[in-house]
């Protein structure tokens, strides 16, 4: 089937991948079916395998893509100091990287279920590498005797979990802006870990 007239790779490639993270977002990954995606970009199906091969592709690409800019931006990010000033900074980024991102927060972390095994292990990898980044900051905090866990492993994980509920629930324009919920955050994070 021919090209919709006024279609161009540039625009819909990206057109693609953002109606399909916030259908997958809306519906769950297994509700949400190519002929959708297609409709609501305004292509036909067979268009968009000029995208994507296939519909878990399309899932792994937005979940890769999104940790991949995640570590980008972290790595860019000023995480220095003492262990108590890195924590604060690691917290306070987790904040404003995750808080605008809520569709891709939510496929990354409750479709990992409909992962192929292989793809499933990329982006267990990707997120390991984000969660050791916070881990080594609570190392550092016990060695310096300013943190005290009893596992710096299930203390990393309870505290991404805590941090990245976040966007389930915070809507911009409400009771607390994002400075005084960083501010309230930072506060829980702290006293969770402190001696």
């Amino acid at each position: 089937m021919a090209r919709k007239q006024g279609s161009h790779s540039d625009i819909t490639g990206p057109r693609v991948q953002d109606t399909a993270l916030r259908l997958i977002a809306r519906h769950g990954y297994a509700a949400v079916s190519m002929r959708q995606i297609a409709a609501d970009v305004g292509v036909q199906a067979g268009a968009l395998y000029n995208y994507t091969s296939d519909k878990q592709s399309l899932l792994f690409d937005l979940m890769r893509d999104h940790m991949a800019d995640l570590l980008a931006a972290l790595a860019a990010e000023d995480i220095s100091g003492d262990a108590m000033t890195r924590l604060e900074a690691f917290t306070r980024f987790h904040i404003r990287y995750h808080l605008p991102r809520s569709d891709q927060v939510f496929v990354s972390y409750m479709e990992l279920r409909n992962l192929l095994p292989e793809n499933f292990t990329t982006i267990e990898g990707l997120r390991r590498a984000y969660e050791d980044e916070l881990e080594d900051i609570l190392c550092a905090g016990e060695t310096e005797g300013v943190f005290a866990v009893p596992d710096t492993r299930v203390a990393t994980m309870a505290l991404i979990a805590m941090l990245t509920g976040l966007s389930h629930w915070y809507r911009e324009g409400g009771r607390l802006d994002m400075n005084t919920i960083e501010t309230i955050y930072w506060d829980l994070v702290r006293k969770s870990v402190s001696v």
